[in-house]
């Protein structure tokens, strides 16, 4: 299984949006700096994420969510989901 996931960065607010095989590890790879596009900025929270059954499927909902649709989806995520944004 592949997840699309969506981090907000603590430091500067932003959302960073990404895809992975191995959800737990990629998010450590992220909050410990290993992750060259992040390291600055870091601690990182997850806001969401979502199973897809293959690759290709994966690849194409984390395009959509980099749009503008995919950002407003983000933003309209229930409350109790997103708090503070």
């Amino acid at each position: 299984m592949y997840f699309v996931y969506v981090l907000k960065s603590l430091r500067d607010g932003n959302f960073y949006i990404g895809s992975t095989h191995d959800l737990k590890k990629r998010l450590r790879e992220h909050n410990e700096g290993i992750s060259k596009s992040t390291m600055y900025r870091r601690p990182f929270e997850l806001m969401y994420f979502e199973g897809c059954v293959n690759i290709k499927y994966a690849m194409h909902k984390k395009k959509y969510l980099k749009t503008t649709y995919g950002h407003r989806y983000i933003r309209n995520r229930p409350k109790n989901y997103l708090e503070n944004l």
